[in-house]
């Protein structure tokens, strides 16, 4: 049922949560970042360089794909349907799937989500205290929740969006945000700012216009809609060859924003133009694809926008995380906005108004000819063409979406970096392009991965981790980073190790095998004066405690 009014207590501890997401306190981890910031970066300092040789395993949660004993959500909730002879609810269940999700702490309760998958997870000891099931269509992953007070708020695949309560798990309504015949998918995370729930909604795929919409907690009913591409007579579709085209492309915005208190914007970072590989139909630079567009929270109104990579026909979105610095810089102080991007170059904003202030590639590119008037002028060497064009980095990218973390005590931005290439073909006559195009590449299968340290005010690498080149790409597609106030920083290797490194110089401190490649990014929070870093990897979530 829908509740139609806010108790006192669910706006007491809904500001509880807002507050704990602004100041980034470490006894909890309320929302996708942890905090607005994006810094991935904790305050916490019980677990030092000079103990965490005695980090151990406290508990392991496993997440499953069955239904049995969950709470059913949608048109299941209704029908209830009788346990299947299998042991499970509607037959054979499917397989655990992968945690893409970074996990809330909120009150001694994790909550986690994988696609169509809510759990409750006791924070001290992994074991399970609920499981929500969504009966949706699946899709590639589904990054975690956002939460108001006692509520909670997840995205489906199936582009719903579903409210439960936190106590129970019971489902408290859902609205299905694009027709049944939209090609969008959602995987991003909710993030509520005061009395906006604000998620992104679209996939990778043309035909569909994506855009970000906030919602009213209690209800879900919409406060506003900002749509990625801009329609006739609006600013920006100049850069497109029509209005028509304009709509039927992508620029998702699955990367969950983040969010200065002060200035009261938001961050949103957007997705690449469709066709994805194809720009001959698209003439122009695309607008707002692949950009950080700064929003009225309120309103949904757009203060400025950035462009990484204008007209971009290699699959490069923009959703990564938009980092927020206070620091200074040339002798003042600034509030800053960084960016590693997916195309190999790190940026730096001026995050009031939106002026570039500094472009530095950090990995393999040559697809640009340099930087012009605070932006990247593309190299049309290195379009895709009939006969193949060898392009760095590849469509998986320089970086991708797993976050990043800056310490303002090392006053380094960290990443997981990837340098690879792809040959990207196009068909001689593509009069009608469409969709992905995803036969227009061919990946090389060589990959050099790499954890960097950069220098904020320089873009320059202070230092760098590599790996073993058999170990494959997933230094940019999966683990993130995590800093600490401690100066440590977590991270994974692409062999399925958990590792702790000095976060001034790089220097291994001690490592766990998972078994599997991390999947998510680290995060940390204390309980009963204990501090717990938990990770997962695959179907499971990993709490790490001092023994």
């Amino acid at each position: 049922m829908i509740r139609r009014s806010f108790t006192l207590f669910a706006i007491v501890t809904a500001l509880t949560v807002g507050a704990l997401a602004q100041s980034g306190a470490g006894d909890s981890w309320p929302t996708y970042h942890g905090d607005f910031s994006g810094r991935h970066f904790s305050p916490l300092k019980q677990v030092t360089a000079g103990n965490v040789k005695h980090l151990s395993l406290a508990w392991v949660f496993r997440t499953t794909g069955s239904t049995q004993g969950a709470v059913l959500g949608g048109v299941a909730a209704a029908a209830d349907a009788a346990p299947a002879p299998g042991g499970g609810r509607g037959g054979p269940q499917p397989p655990a799937p992968t945690i893409k999700a970074i996990p809330l702490m909120v009150n001694g309760v994790l909550y986690v989500s994988t696609p169509n998958h809510v759990f409750a997870v006791d924070a001290r000891t992994g074991e399970s205290i609920w499981h929500y099931v969504w009966p949706g269509n699946n899709a590639i992953g589904n990054r975690g929740l956002g939460m108001f007070g006692d509520w909670l708020y997840v995205a489906t695949p199936d582009n719903s969006i579903i409210s439960l309560d936190a106590r129970t798990g019971k489902e408290r309504w859902n609205k299905k945000m694009v027709s049944a015949s939209a090609v969008n998918f959602t995987t991003s995370a909710p993030v509520v700012i005061r009395n906006h729930v604000i998620v992104g909604i679209g996939g990778d795929g043309g035909g569909s216009q994506s855009f970000l919409e906030s919602l009213d907690p209690a209800t879900g009913a919409s406060q506003w809609k900002w749509l990625t591409t801009p329609g006739k007579g609006e600013p920006g579709i100049e850069t497109w060859p029509s209005p028509e085209v304009a709509a039927l492309s992508a620029g998702a915005p699955w990367q969950p924003p983040t969010y200065d208190p002060a200035l009261n914007l938001l961050y949103v970072t957007t997705g690449q133009p469709t066709p994805t590989y194809n720009g001959k139909g698209r003439e122009g630079d695309n607008l707002y694809t692949c950009s950080v567009v700064a929003l009225n929270p309120d309103t949904g109104k757009m203060a400025w926008y950035y462009q990484f990579s204008p007209h971009d026909t290699h699959d490069w979105d923009a959703t990564q995380v938009p980092v927020l610095l206070d620091v200074a810089y040339q002798g003042q102080p600034r509030k800053l906005l960084a960016l590693a991007n997916r195309n190999g170059y790190f940026f730096l904003l001026d995050r009031t108004t939106g002026k570039n202030l500094l472009i530095e590639q950090f990995a393999a590119s040559n697809s640009y000819l340099g930087a012009d008037n605070g932006r990247l002028v593309p190299n049309p060497a290195k379009e895709g063409s009939p006969g193949g064009s060898l392009v760095f980095p590849d469509s998986d990218g320089a970086a991708n979406y797993p976050s990043p973390s800056f310490s303002p005590d090392t006053g380094l931005f960290y990443v997981n970096a990837t340098d690879a290439a792809s040959i990207f073909y196009l068909a001689k006559d593509p009069t009608h392009p469409t969709g992905y195009g995803r036969d227009s590449e061919w990946h090389l299968g060589l990959f050099t991965s790499r954890l960097a340290a950069i220098e904020y005010a320089t873009g320059k690498i202070r230092w760098q981790q590599k790996y073993p080149e058999t170990a494959g790409f997933w230094s940019s597609t999966h683990p993130g980073i995590l800093t600490t106030a401690s100066g440590l920083l977590f991270s994974g290797d692409p062999s399925g190790n958990f590792i702790a490194f000095d976060a001034a110089t790089g220097k291994p401190l001690w490592h766990a095998r998972l078994g599997a490649s991390l999947s998510n990014t680290p995060q940390t929070f204390t309980l009963d004066g204990r501090q717990y870093i938990v990770v997962a990897a695959g179907d499971s979530l990993f709490g790490f405690a001092l023994q």
